[in-house]
């Protein structure tokens, strides 16, 4: 494989999510307002697709999350990826040594969650899990939405019960058979069958639009999946600026900026592009 040029387009790409191309057209079209000439291969598969095109060369820089480092490099028992800091160095570290380099990451972290109604929190002044356990402790009425992967992996909310001191019962959840938090998210907004809180992902982007507030995981049960550009070694080389240029876009990505965003595309169906371009200028002011 030839090293890159100078002269040679950056071949920006993403996975096919909602987040993926949001992140990815934040990724091209900073580099184009940078000079730099880009090729747009955004939204071209899941993450092994995605992975792989990259130490292949096929591809040159997309937004990956720290969090799966653990499955690129068989540490999936490693209690690394629960800080934030530990995992992107132990990841950034680790792909070193395949060519590829992780630039600063946004402090967004789209990892498993438990998120509650938003008059509930008001209600109850909610804002972490502990608060959180500490309600169904007292007996207040609660119900969660959940996929029964999330129920049933030793991972998922068995691991939240075991970290926060808490335990459902089978009337206290709503159990559904696909893994789409849209359908949680959607019967905690509805209420349906009782339900006031939904697994979601941390990032998810009808959190805002249905009122749903994440609890914060304050004893980090869930690894950290903070995204982050991953580009290869030699095209960074031939264009050092991109990390200069992307490091305030990513910084700038909190939790709730990244809910507004995919919101934007999810639930207002707003195109990436128009949202990544609208955002970018915000910088801009």
């Amino acid at each position: 494989m030839a090293s890159a040029q100078a002269a040679d387009p950056v071949v920006v790409s993403s996975k096919i999510d909602t987040e993926g191309s949001v992140l990815g057209q934040m990724i091209l079209q900073s580099l184009t307002d940078a000079g730099i000439e880009v090729e747009d291969r955004l939204q071209l598969g899941g993450t092994s697709i995605v992975r792989e095109a990259l130490i292949n060369g096929e591809i040159d820089i997309y937004p990956e999350y720290t969090g799966n480092g653990a499955f690129f490099h068989d540490m999936a028992d490693s209690d690394v990826w629960h800080d934030a800091e530990a995992a992107f160095a132990t990841v950034k570290d680790k792909d070193a040594a395949q060519g590829l380099v992780w630039l600063s990451p946004a402090s967004a972290n789209n990892t498993y969650a438990i998120s509650v109604r938003g008059e509930l929190a008001r209600d109850k002044d909610l804002t972490t899990l502990e608060d959180m356990a500490a309600f169904i402790n007292e007996g207040g009425d609660y119900k969660l939405a959940a996929s029964t992967d999330f129920v049933e992996s030793a991972f998922a909310l068995p691991a939240f019960q075991e970290a926060y001191g808490f335990a459902l019962g089978d009337e206290q959840m709503l159990v559904l058979s696909g893994g789409n938090t849209a359908a949680t998210m959607r019967a905690a907004a509805q209420q349906t069958s009782g339900v006031n809180a939904a697994m979601t992902y941390g990032t998810d982007g009808g959190l805002q639009a249905l009122d749903l507030i994440v609890m914060e995981d304050t004893k980090g049960v869930q690894p950290v999946y903070q995204p982050a550009p991953v580009v290869r070694q030699d095209v960074l080389d031939a264009y050092p600026q991109i990390a200069e240029v992307l490091a305030p876009v990513f910084a700038s990505l909190d939790l709730e900026t990244l809910q507004r965003l995919n919101g934007d595309v999810a639930v207002n169906g707003l195109a990436p592009a128009e949202v990544a371009s609208d955002y970018l200028a915000t910088l801009e002011d």
